[in-house]
């Protein structure tokens, strides 16, 4: 594929030759002749000079003096090479088709059209899956499911009775979705279960990662909304409610009935208390202890969460309590 023609793909300005054949994608510093790479984060400006790749794909608005590689110019760096990817080096997933001889198909199941079913994946009663879905090996869904369409059930997953996926939903290897809410009443110094009857919600276009865990709600509905992408080893309780096009980084654990707003961006191994409400478009740092509400467009970090500003001052100050302790000893000692 010439390199005008993924200039073409990715709505981009070329600057230099404009004809170089390119036939995948690499990184910066592995890429050879014939592949392109990108440059997204200016940490690695310093590697531009001396790639050996045919072309780079670099931010608009951006110089970068004395490179005599071909650049291509865009307005969003990872969303060309988002498409660029999907052109040249599509993902080497296993399509299946068909129902596997060896899958289990329970009663009044429906399968729409183009749907496929792994091996020994196991259907329960009255689960519905739509057109073009794909249920790959040993996956289990539970009875009365809902599965919307062009859906990807990754292998070893599970989805427990009543679970709703929207459409274009991608959930990875090894997640759960609809496992009981941790849910326990005491009398006396005994832990006594309360039943979780409530289901789990999953909108459009949201991708699960590997190893998620999803509670059902106790009553009522768990819900992530549409657009979210979660990433792997999150743990979400009962009666969580996200918004839509959230991002959630690996680790982070959401405390019961705590409720996400729209846009917001929750880093890895962030933990937040349950009942608390975090606002649209705030963000939470890596690490975070989030013990009260965030309103929205706030960036909060660290334990006890705040403002960000205010944490990184904390920070600083208590790097410094060293030499406050020695200072006051030294006036101390003086008197």
């Amino acid at each position: 594929m010439k390199l005008k023609e993924i200039a073409r793909l990715v709505n981009g300005k070329i600057q230099g030759e404009s004809d170089p054949e390119i036939t995948s994608v690499a990184q910066l510093d592995e890429a050879m002749r014939g592949q392109v790479t990108f440059l997204a984060n200016p940490k690695y400006v310093s590697l531009l000079p001396v790639t050996k790749a045919s072309a780079v794909i670099v931010q608009e608005g951006k110089s970068y003096p004395g490179v005599t590689v071909p650049l291509v110019f865009v307005k969003n760096v990872y969303v060309a090479l988002a498409g660029i990817l999907k052109k040249l080096m599509p993902p080497m997933r296993e399509i299946i088709k068909g129902i596997s001889k060896n899958s289990v198909i329970g009663k009044k199941v429906r399968l729409g059209k183009n749907a496929a079913v792994g091996d020994y994946a196991v259907i329960g009663d009255g689960v519905s899956i739509g057109d073009d879905s794909q249920v790959h090996p040993n996956v289990c869904i539970g009875p009365g499911a809902e599965i919307g369409s062009n859906v990807l059930i990754c292998p070893n997953v599970t989805i427990m009775h009543g679970v709703k996926l929207g459409n274009n939903v991608i959930v990875q290897s090894g997640t759960v979705i609809g496992s009981d809410g941790y849910g326990y009443a005491t009398v006396d110094g005994r832990h006594f279960k309360v039943p979780q009857v409530g289901t789990v919600v999953v909108e459009d276009d949201v991708e699960i990662g590997a190893n998620v865990t999803i509670d059902r709600a106790a009553i009522g509905k768990t819900v992530i909304g549409a657009g979210t992408k979660i990433d792997n080893l999150v743990m979400i309780a009962h009666n969580v409610k996200i918004g839509k096009n959230c991002l959630i980084i690996a680790q982070v654990g959401i405390s019961g009935s705590t409720v996400v707003g729209n846009n917001v961006i929750i880093a890895g191994q962030a933990g937040l208390v349950g009942h608390i409400e975090i606002g649209d478009n705030a963000v939470v740092g890596a690490k975070s202890g989030v013990s009260k509400s965030v309103p929205a467009n706030q960036i909060v970090s660290g334990y006890h969460a705040r403002e960000h500003k205010l944490s990184r001052r904390i920070v600083v100050q208590q790097e410094k309590l060293t030499q406050l302790f020695k200072d006051v000893k030294e006036l101390k000692d003086k008197k």
